[in-house]
C-alpha cells in the first residue's frame, strides 16, 4: 500500500545511521538490530494496543498470514518463495498449507 510504502521510507530516512544497515536498529550500541526476542515484545505491544488479545498472534503466524495473502492476491508462488526466502519451491507450497501448484 502507498501508506506504508511511504511510512517505510519516511522511518529509513530518519533512523539512526549509526547503527547499521538494519530496518531496526537496536537501542543497545553494543548489538547492532532487535532481537527477536525484543521484536516479539513490539509486535505484541502493538497488537495490544489495537484492543486486541496479543496472545493470539505472533510473528510467525504474521509471517504466514502476509505471505498467505500475497499469494491468494498475486498467484506468484515464486515471489512468495523470496520474500520468504526458501530454497525450495516445495517448501513454499508446504509453508502455504499446500495451496500453489
Amino acid at each position: 500500500m502507498e501508506q506504508t510504502r511511504v511510512s517505510v521510507q519516511e522511518w529509513l530516512n530518519a533512523r539512526p545511521k549509526d547503527r547499521g544497515p538494519y530496518f531496526l536498529p537496536s537501542r543497545v550500541h553494543d548489538e547492532p538490530h532487535l532481537s527477536a526476542r525484543q521484536y516479539a515484545r513490539i509486535v505484541h505491544g502493538w497488537i495490544e494496543d489495537a484492543g486486541m488479545e496479543s496472545s493470539a498472534y505472533g510473528t510467525h503466524s504474521m509471517r504466514r498470514t502476509k505471505a498467505a495473502q500475497i499469494y491468494r492476491k498475486t498467484g506468484e508462488l515464486r515471489a512468495v518463495q523470496l520474500l520468504l526466502g526458501h530454497a525450495k519451491i516445495e517448501s513454499t507450497v508446504r509453508y502455504l498449507g499446500g495451496r500453489g501448484r
